[in-house]
């Protein structure tokens, strides 16, 4: 059945000139932003990928006169491919409500932001089953409330713990095993507020602060603290049950962080933890791999707008990630 019905959009007494609806900002997804995007001709292809210890042995030697110089190459591993699955999702405007909308209302607008809203949700929690979980990557952290051992810390809402010196004693150990220290660091809602609070975080900056004001931790405080240039909080929200159940709306990524390294300058021979190949040959879509596409369904009697997206995240170097896992206690 469409949606919405005649009943939705014709308002017999309205209040305000203003149609309120619940779309979540852009800004609350963090898919497209965490890895570099790469636009691509083809659906699928290959793509290289160079083990890192080629690059961090020391073979360079003395060299006497008359004698050739010390040299080497590096090996490539070919066996890398891409699929840019097609998705897709669409939105039917039947003439009967588009003839009986009111002002302000826009069918081809709304539809179009609605369209979009659900392409967004959907890369988010492809993005969070690809990366945002344990098992994915070289290193896997754990939260834990009572005294941490081995690869565990102790739980971030505990005001004993060190966050802090967490996060920094793993963005060393990424960096002297590898050679890149992690410059992102995706976090979790509920983490994002426990650090916020912390009063190792907030001894730290409420000097700096209003002298007789609150000590308020922003983001740039945490980037200082923490010397990671870019920190997301993944805010995108998913309603799971299904259309006319109740409402069971969470946070995509809730719990949990993702400390790695992506690189800002995409290139053959570039490290990176992971990439997007986005499938921009497929019929004008968008760098993202998107297009949007609005056409005649006469035998509904109806316009139709659809959104199709089309890419592949791609875990590129599971070394140059770590993830913490139940940081924070549940919520």
């Amino acid at each position: 059945m469409p949606q919405p019905m005649k009943g939705d959009v014709h308002v017999n007494r309205p209040l305000t000139n203003i149609s309120i609806a619940y779309f979540q900002n852009a800004s609350n997804f963090i898919a497209d932003r965490v890895f570099p995007n790469i636009p691509v001709e083809k659906q699928s292809d290959a793509y290289w990928k160079i083990p890192r210890d080629s690059f961090n042995r020391d073979e360079m030697r003395v060299r006497a006169p008359g004698t050739e110089s010390a040299g080497g190459g590096y090996e490539v591993d070919p066996n890398n491919t891409y699929y840019a699955l097609v998705r897709a999702y669409h939105h039917d405007i039947p003439d009967q409500v588009r003839a009986n909308t009111d002002s302000p209302l826009n069918s081809d607008r709304e539809g179009t932001v609605l369209c979009t809203h659900k392409a967004l949700i959907n890369r988010e929690k492809n993005f969070a089953t690809q990366y945002f979980k344990t098992g994915v990557w070289a290193t896997d952290i754990t939260g834990v409330s009572g005294t941490p051992s081995g690869p565990q810390v102790k739980q971030w809402n505990d005001a004993a713990s060190t966050p802090i010196e967490d996060i920094r004693r793993y963005k060393r150990t990424m960096a002297e095993k590898t050679g890149f220290a992690p410059n992102t660091l995706v976090l979790g809602p509920d983490v994002a507020d426990f650090l916020y609070d912390h009063p190792d975080i907030v001894d730290r900056i409420k000097y700096g602060q209003t002298p007789n004001g609150p000590a308020d931790v922003t983001l740039a405080d945490l980037q200082n603290l923490f010397k990671i240039p870019r920190i997301f909080v993944a805010m995108g929200v998913n309603n799971t049950a299904k259309e006319g159940a109740a409402e069971s709306s969470n946070f995509i990524m809730k719990q949990g962080a993702l400390l790695c390294y992506s690189t800002p300058t995409p290139g053959i021979m570039t490290p990176t933890a992971g990439y997007t190949f986005s499938w921009t040959g497929f019929l004008q879509a968008g760098s993202n791999g998107t297009r949007m596409k609005k056409f005649r369904m006469e035998h509904l009697e109806s316009d139709r707008i659809e959104i199709q997206s089309a890419y592949d995240q791609k875990l590129v170097a599971a070394d140059l990630g770590t993830f913490f896992a139940t940081v924070v206690a549940a919520s």
